[in-house]
């Protein structure tokens, strides 16, 4: 923010170039192929040795708050494809503002469809589709698998992959978003200013936000059986948590930001005529993370109806962890750990 009041670059450019990393070297034992489906690039990884059969098809979507971050988040795909013996698009949906919301679900939307019609291509078992992404991209996973429940025609998702998920903007005073509200890499403000540069909009209201003001009393009313903190186990209560006090609705504060209570912002709001069609989930949270209780939420969503849940809580892990993965001295144990979960969890299935 500095810089770009100096005038020499903008936050989202820093962002874009730090966040990208380092290249990683040459792989010999994947084909990695790049191609553009409706303008938006994939970048796919296929296990160069012959399949025993049909391999499962994995689509990733990167986080980045839906401004930053690209196909270039290498090391992680790699790593899966080779693993899990499984072949990995990675999606470049197109990045806010330039491409403004909601333009990326268009986009995942379409790569997910595009990739779903050529399975055959990739020799890739239909009934093994994940869908699976972090931070906003495991937003964007979720409300793709959930906008898929009434497509027929197409394959039915094996399972879904959300690695520490953003799924609400109604509640900012949930026990995770108390605790970790300045933990890096992302603070409760940073949450909320990143919805502003994502929805183009000019960050305001920030303390009125943060007391959800913005929230109309009857939206309030009608969801609090689904996110609130009395929904979160006492366990993830012990670092600290006030209940909030009483604060009244704002209604210049809800025009300001008014599609974070979008269901395509906030999939945990969708119905349970939707949740209870919704595939076989694996859930990553980190302890500290103001995201934490997201994925918590959405969890007992999914178990109260019916869906089968696997779940890996990280006890050290913060919002962000794995962009580090495979960066050797500068990669994180509980990341690595949760890597090898979450291939674990993949080899199951």
């Amino acid at each position: 923010m500095i810089l770009e009041k100096l005038g020499i670059c903008s936050d989202l450019s820093l962002l874009r170039l730090v966040v990208d990393g380092i290249p990683p070297c040459r792989d010999s034992n994947l084909l990695i192929k790049d191609l553009k489906v409706d303008e938006v690039p994939l970048r796919i990884y296929q296990p160069k040795w012959p399949p025993a059969g049909k391999r499962r098809g994995i689509l990733y979507f990167h986080g980045g708050a839906g401004t930053f971050g690209s196909i270039t988040f290498e090391r992680m795909c790699r790593h899966i494809a080779k693993k899990c013996d499984s072949v990995v698009v990675s999606v470049g949906y197109r990045l806010a503002p330039e491409h403004p919301y909601p333009g990326q679900y268009s986009d995942c939307l379409n790569a997910t469809l595009y990739f779903m019609r050529n399975l055959d291509e990739y020799h890739v078992d239909p009934a093994l589709i994940i869908l699976a992404g972090d931070s906003c991209g495991a937003n964007f996973a979720t409300v793709i698998c959930q906008i898929l429940v009434n497509k027929r025609h197409l394959p039915k998702v094996r399972a879904q992959i959300l690695l520490y998920p953003g799924l609400q903007g109604l509640d900012f005073q949930l026990p995770s978003y108390q605790q970790n509200a300045s933990v890096p890499i992302l603070s409760r403000k940073l949450v909320i200013y990143f919805c502003f540069r994502y929805l183009n909009r000019k960050p305001s209201y920030f303390e009125d936000i943060i007391q959800n003001c913005h929230v109309p009393e009857s939206m309030k009313r009608k969801y609090k059986k689904w996110i609130s903190a009395d929904n979160i186990p006492d366990e993830f209560k012990i670092r600290g948590y006030k209940p909030q006090k009483y604060t009244s609705y704002k209604p210049e504060v809800h025009e300001a930001i008014k599609e974070v209570l979008a269901m395509t912002f906030s999939p945990l709001l969708a119905e349970d005529a939707i949740i209870c069609q919704l595939p076989e989930s694996y859930i990553v949270t980190c302890e500290f993370d103001v995201l934490r209780d997201d994925g918590l939420l959405y969890k007992k969503r999914l178990e109260d109806n019916g869906i089968q849940v696997t779940w890996y809580h990280s006890e050290s892990g913060f919002h962000g962890i794995l962009a580090f993965f495979g960066y050797g001295i500068f990669s994180f144990l509980s990341g690595e750990k949760i890597m090898d979960n979450t291939v674990n969890y993949i080899n199951s299935l």
